[in-house]
């Protein structure tokens, strides 16, 4: 049977969140990173944290291609694409280069 101080641990446990341990970290940049934090009034750990949690909301290229596909609402362009514009201006010039020059 369980005691309520077990309990209490493992809800405790439920609620923490992972470890990240990061190696190799430069010196220099470890001792701006603490600048930083300190400037801001937290530690090493909480300033990491959030920069952390914030990375992780800014959604990957994939998620915000797929978003803007499924939209379905997309206007598709008549423009002649980036190749064509190059294949005229090249034929045109080659147009200007053959023609036989009028005295």
């Amino acid at each position: 049977m369980r005691t309520v101080a077990h309990r209490g641990t493992a809800m405790h446990n439920a609620c923490m969140g992972v470890l990240v341990q990061v190696r190799d970290v430069d010196r220099a940049v470890r001792d701006r990173l603490k600048l930083k934090a300190a400037r801001r009034g937290q530690s090493l750990n909480t300033y990491l944290r959030e920069l952390m949690e914030r990375d992780s909301r800014v959604p990957l290229r994939e998620e915000i291609v797929s978003r803007i596909l499924d939209r379905g609402d997309l206007v598709t362009s008549t423009a002649p694409s980036s190749a064509e514009v190059l294949e005229t201006a090249r034929a045109e010039r080659l147009e200007r280069v053959d023609r036989p020059t009028e005295p």
